[in-house]
C-alpha cells in the first residue's frame, strides 16, 4: 500500500475513535449489550400464570394444578378464585384457565367421561403452543401415572379452547409487533438526526444565535416528526388489517390515542439520544444501541416472563415493551380499560421525563 492510502487509513481510524463518546458506542456497550442478553434471552416458556376453578373435594384437579406449579413452567395467577374464566384471560390475570366440568373433574374421572377445559391466551403463538403442550403432558401424567389408571382405555378428554387467536396464525402476533417497531425507526431516528444534523452541516450556528428559545429549538425540530409519525400509522394500521388480515376489535379512538402518546415517546427519545451526539455516525450507531435492546426486551421476540427478575425491571422501562402490549390488547382484545389506561399513562410519563431531560441536556453553544 502507497502512503496516501496508508495516510486516509490512519486519518478515518484517529477520526472514528478520538471521540471518548465513540469508544463507549464501539467498545464497551456492545459488550454490555452481550452480557446482559445472554442472561435475559430465553425461547424456553416460563412463568405463565395458571388459574384452575375447582373446589375442595376435587383433588384429581388439585393435584394437577399443585403439580403444574411445581414443574417451575406455571405460577399462580393473581386474584382468581371465583372469578370469570374468560375474564381472567381477557384481562391479562392469567394465561390459562383450566376449567372442570359440573360437579368436579374427580367425579367425571369416577364416570370415565372426564373433559376438561383449557382456555389459552394465544395472542402470542409461541407461548400459546408452548402452555397446551406443557399441560396436556402434566394432566396425563398426573392422571395415569400418580393415580395409577389404565392409560389405554383414556378417560380424559382435554378440550383446549384457544382465545384471541383461533388460528395460531403468526401474523397476529408478529404483526402488530412489527407496526411498533416501523413507527420507532421512522420517528425515533430521524428524530435523533434532525438536530444532530444541523451540527455537523453548520446550520446549527445559525439557530443558536437566532432569538430563539431551547424549548423552541427542540419542539421546532421535533413537532414535524410527530406529525408524519401520526400520518404514517393510518398506512400501517390498514396494511395490518387489510392484507395481514389482524383484527381491530378495540376501539379506534384508544388506538389512535396510544399511537400518538408512543409517537412522542419515541421522538422525545430520539431528540435526548442527539444532545449525546456530535454527527451523524454518532447519531446513527446511538439509535442502534437503543433500539436493539428495545426491540428484545419488548416481548416480540420472546416472552418477558422468561426474564430473569433481577434485570426484568429494564423491560418495564422499555416504551417498546408498552406499546406492543397495547397494540395487542386493542386489536386482538378488545382492550381492556384498566389496562389500556394503565400504559397509555407510563408511556405519557416517559415522554415527559425524556424530553424534559432533552431540554436540560441541550446545549445553546457548540462546545
Amino acid at each position: 500500500m502507497n502512503k496516501t492510502l496508508l495516510g486516509f487509513i490512519k486519518k478515518e481510524f484517529i477520526q472514528s475513535i478520538r471521540d471518548p463518546r465513540m469508544k463507549v458506542m464501539l467498545f464497551i456497550m456492545p459488550i454490555i449489550q452481550l452480557t446482559l442478553f445472554g442472561f435475559a434471552i430465553s425461547t424456553e416458556i416460563k412463568n405463565v400464570r395458571l388459574a384452575a376453578h375447582f373446589e375442595s373435594k376435587d383433588y384429581v384437579l388439585r393435584n394437577i394444578y399443585e403439580h403444574s406449579i411445581a414443574s417451575g413452567w406455571f405460577i399462580p395467577a393473581e386474584n382468581s378464585n371465583n372469578q370469570d374464566p374468560y375474564y381472567l384471560i381477557s384481562s391479562g390475570k392469567a394465561d390459562v384457565v383450566l376449567v372442570p366440568p359440573p360437579g368436579g373433574f374427580t367425579k367425571a374421572l369416577g364416570r370415565g367421561d372426564a373433559q376438561l377445559q383449557m382456555l389459552i391466551n394465544s395472542s402470542n403463538v409461541i407461548k400459546g403452543q408452548s402452555i397446551e403442550g406443557y399441560l396436556s403432558n402434566i394432566i396425563r401424567d398426573t392422571v395415569f401415572r400418580e393415580l395409577r389408571l389404565d392409560p389405554i382405555t383414556n378417560p380424559i378428554q382435554i378440550k383446549p379452547r384457544v382465545l384471541f387467536n383461533p388460528d395460531l396464525d403468526t401474523a397476529m402476533f408478529m404483526v402488530p409487533g412489527t407496526m411498533c417497531m416501523i413507527m420507532l425507526i421512522t420517528t425515533m431516528v430521524l428524530a435523533n438526526l434532525a438536530i444532530v444534523r444541523e451540527k455537523e452541516v453548520g446550520t446549527f450556528e445559525m439557530l443558536i444565535a437566532a432569538p430563539i428559545s431551547r424549548p423552541e429549538i427542540i419542539f421546532g425540530k421535533t413537532i414535524p416528526y410527530v406529525v408524519l409519525g401520526m400520518a404514517n400509522f393510518p398506512l400501517v394500521l390498514a396494511v395490518a388489517h387489510f392484507v395481514f388480515g389482524v383484527p381491530v376489535r378495540g376501539s379506534l379512538l384508544v388506538l389512535t390515542i396510544s399511537a400518538f402518546v408512543f409517537v412522542c415517546m419515541a421522538v422525545a427519545l430520539g431528540s435526548f439520544i442527539s444532545t449525546f451526539c456530535k454527527n451523524q455516525q454518532q447519531a446513527t450507531l446511538g439509535g442502534f444501541l437503543f433500539i436493539f435492546p428495545m426491540l428484545m426486551l419488548s416481548g416480540l421476540m420472546f416472552p418477558i416472563e422468561n426474564v430473569p427478575n433481577a434485570i426484568k425491571w429494564i423491560a418495564y422501562i422499555d416504551p417498546l415493551y408498552h406499546y406492543i402490549g397495547l397494540l395487542r390488547n386493542i386489536m386482538l382484545k378488545g382492550g381492556g380499560t384498566q389496562y389500556a389506561v394503565t400504559h397509555i399513562a407510563i408511556l405519557a410519563l416517559m415522554a415527559l421525563i425524556t424530553i424534559t431531560l432533552s431540554l436540560k441536556r441541550f446545549k445553546t453553544k457548540l462546545s
